[in-house]
């Protein structure tokens, strides 16, 4: 089993510990703002934070990611309303890019 902590959401999975976040944020949680590209790691569509830091996450496993903060663009949102980078997405009608 791994555990990820995913926007502030603790999630036991039973998948591959080499199995690459983006296929897990995607599939397994449904979380399709972090975008597939390129899947070699060149374009930057599927970045997410881990512990305040961007990584892209067609290159890292999610066996890297036990006991950190994992953030999706879906996750940066507030009490108060949408992120202004999810209003930017909204207002530019942003299909692929990561944040």
């Amino acid at each position: 089993m791994i555990k990820l902590d995913v926007n502030a959401q603790l999630h036991e999975l039973d998948i591959d510990a080499t199995t690459p976040l983006l296929w897990v944020l995607r599939e397994q949680l449904g979380l399709t703002g972090t975008k597939y590209a390129c899947g070699v790691g060149l374009c930057g569509n599927c970045t997410v934070l881990v512990d305040g830091h961007a990584r892209l996450s067609c290159r890292t496993s999610v066996a890297e990611l036990q006991h950190k903060k994992i953030v999706t663009i879906e996750g940066i949102s507030s009490d108060q309303g949408l992120h202004p980078v999810q209003q930017a997405w909204l207002d530019e009608n942003v299909a692929e890019c990561g944040y």
